[in-house]
């Protein structure tokens, strides 16, 4: 699989040279990409040794018992015939979970041998913390990593200059409308295609968009297999049916009987619970949003969950390509909320990689009027609502009211418009939700 550049090398390069670096902890759903960055990393290296507990069973009994970095590292050096060497060897645990030792050991590193680089990756993996007694709070670093971003993707098309173009983009200097176009068109297909590096590789390497559909069926077979491994909590079948229900359900609040009418409330709540630690799905919570920080007036009743990769999400849906990619009007997207879904997912991956974010929403019961406005950030001390039009028009009734009511600067409304400005309303392409942040 051909390997595209991601956004959080520079923070691996950065960690690389920082001389108070501790063990490095990449979080993340199966198959975002995970090993294959540590991978690419590791060319910067004069040596680079990968262990894989999950298809090395055996080495984990050098992790029963003596927890020592160098005597690990001495036994690893002899069972896979590589010199372990400070400084010029990166040390990666891949799939870290299938070994808890392993994971209580990287606190030791950071204490005992720092001069080592060392990183850590694996799914599942907030499973794994659940069953240990203590983690090392404060001597591991984690950054989390997801699907590609639209940026990444159109690094991996080589478009390299309408990525600068958009990036330099704001409502006060908008984009020329050919190539506000021809960032559609490329949207168009990432909504389609998603970020998974298996589903890009196959893409840009001379594939097609139906070839890629057969590549997102692997993968969300693989992942409905996984639910097995969930067992201890909860039986697969339910995992599976309460998975599709949030594809179903995107852009509205979950409601648990749409789910699984006769399961019990409390098992459905489990399987959202399970599916959330293992990244499948992210909760959008709602905020009364009277002041910051965001979480602390929270109703956790009254949440959306939305898949983790478009591409996955637009599958299972059945969605029709072809509606999609030749409507000029971006109808097509409206169904199942395919654009407000990926608004949301690059607010995540625009935000730092060394934190979880968390995704609000606002909503507002009234007998004249409701009104919700799908997504809130914080800049600064200030809250910005965002809302999501999939096409040009349609009105802006709920930002307006939440601007009345929470006396707040300003809005945001993400469409297929090009970067402009309605008085205190700012339009961003929904192209370039990345920009959002860096330009409050």
């Amino acid at each position: 699989m051909i390997y595209y550049r991601r956004d959080i090398e520079a923070e691996l390069i950065r960690w690389k040279y920082d001389n108070e670096r501790q063990p490095l902890l990449i979080r993340g759903a199966r198959q975002v990409g995970k090993s294959s960055v540590v991978r690419n990393l590791g060319k910067q290296f004069k040596s680079y040794l990968e262990i894989n507990f999950e298809q090395d069973s055996e080495v984990k009994s050098i992790f029963e018992g003596n927890l020592r970095p160098k005597s690990i590292c001495d036994k690893l050096s002899v069972l896979y015939e590589t010199a372990i060497i400070p400084g010029e060897t990166l040390l990666f645990f891949d799939e870290i979970q299938g070994c808890l030792p392993a994971i209580s050991s990287l606190r030791f590193f950071y204490e005992q041998y720092p001069e080592l680089h060392v990183i850590a990756a694996g799914s599942l993996l907030e499973f794994a913390f659940s069953e240990l007694p203590s983690f090392g709070v404060g001597r591991v670093t984690s950054v989390f990593l997801y699907p590609f971003s639209f940026g990444e993707f159109l690094r991996a098309a080589n478009s390299e200059l309408l990525h600068t173009s958009i990036a330099e983009a704001s409502p006060q200097h908008p984009l020329s409308e050919a190539i506000h176009t021809k960032a559609l068109e490329f949207y168009k297909h990432f909504l389609l295609l998603g970020g998974m590096p298996k589903v890009i590789s196959s893409y840009f390497s001379g594939g097609d968009l139906l070839s890629c559909q057969r590549v997102l069926d692997g993968l969300i077979t693989a992942y409905e297999d996984d639910f097995a491994k969930y067992k201890k909590r909860a039986s697969p079948s339910l995992i599976r049916m309460v998975f599709r229900s949030v594809v179903e359900q995107n852009g509205q609040k979950f409601v648990y009987s749409k789910a699984l009418p006769d399961a019990k409330h409390t098992q459905v709540k489990e399987a959202l619970e399970l599916l959330t630690m293992a990244g499948l799905i992210i909760p959008v919570t709602h905020s009364a949003a009277n002041g910051i920080p965001l979480g602390a007036e929270i109703n956790p009743k009254m949440r959306k969950f939305i898949v983790f990769d478009s591409g996955i999400f637009q599958h299972i849906l059945g969605l029709k390509l072809s509606e999609v990619l030749l409507k000029n009007d971006f109808e097509s997207i409206n169904k199942g909320c395919l654009a407000e879904l990926n608004v949301g997912l690059e607010l995540i991956k625009s935000s730092s990689c060394y934190q979880r974010h968390n995704l609000y929403y606002w909503h507002r019961e009234a007998k004249s009027s409701n009104a919700e406005v799908d997504y809130l950030i914080q800049a600064g001390t200030q809250i910005i609502p965002i809302e999501v039009k999939a096409g040009t028009k349609g009105s802006m009734q709920s930002l307006k009211i939440f601007i009345d009511l929470k006396n707040t600067k300003k809005g945001i409304r993400v469409s297929q418009e090009n970067f402009s400005a309605y008085q205190n309303i700012e339009v961003y392409p929904l192209y370039a939700v990345a920009n959002i942040e860096k330009n409050q």
